[in-house]
């Protein structure tokens, strides 16, 4: 047997997660240990047209939260996306564990060859299958956004690195 559509996704969006709690950890320590404002930090970009960090926080966890409401047909829990402060992200970070951590396995095992719709508004529209899906936009898409968040945070002086990232694999 291949590997499932819930061992492809919530297993590995948690442990990105937590790997991103703890990277964010070091860039709030980081900030204070150097008397950083955290302002400057969170409101870091990569270039002026991509969005701060506390955006891509955001979009990883819509994106993994994305993947079992697309995929199971688990009912959405909507998080606004308010958080500017470090303590603020965590906590997103950890309601999104919880709401995957709570996602049975068996409404999304099963489902590689089920139709899955991203609506991208205006009438736009992307079919996938539950597979397609999983491999080809919500993992890649997740993993961007982390690893923007990763890179904006080392690109500031965090004291961060590939195994922060991995989380010591």
């Amino acid at each position: 047997m291949g590997v499932s559509l819930y061992d492809m996704t919530v297993p590995v969006y948690v442990r990105a997660l937590r790997n991103l709690a703890a990277i964010l950890a070091k860039g709030a320590a980081f900030a204070a240990a150097r008397g950083i404002d955290p302002a400057d930090l969170l409101t870091a970009r990569l270039i002026h047209d991509m969005g701060p960090l506390p955006l891509h926080i955001q979009r990883a966890s819509d994106a993994a939260k994305g993947t079992v409401v697309r995929v199971g047909g688990i009912e959405n829990v909507v998080f606004e996306d308010n958080e500017e402060t470090f303590d603020a992200l965590q906590a997103r970070i950890a309601r999104t564990i919880a709401f995957l951590e709570k996602a049975p396995r068996a409404a999304l095992d099963g489902r590689e060859d089920a139709p899955v719709t991203l609506d991208l508004g205006e009438g736009r529209s992307i079919p996938f299958t539950g597979r397609s899906y999983v491999l080809a936009f919500a993992l890649p898409n997740f993993f961007f956004h982390v690893t923007i968040a990763y890179a904006l945070l080392r690109h500031r002086g965090a004291p961060i690195g590939k195994l922060d990232y991995l989380g010591g694999v």
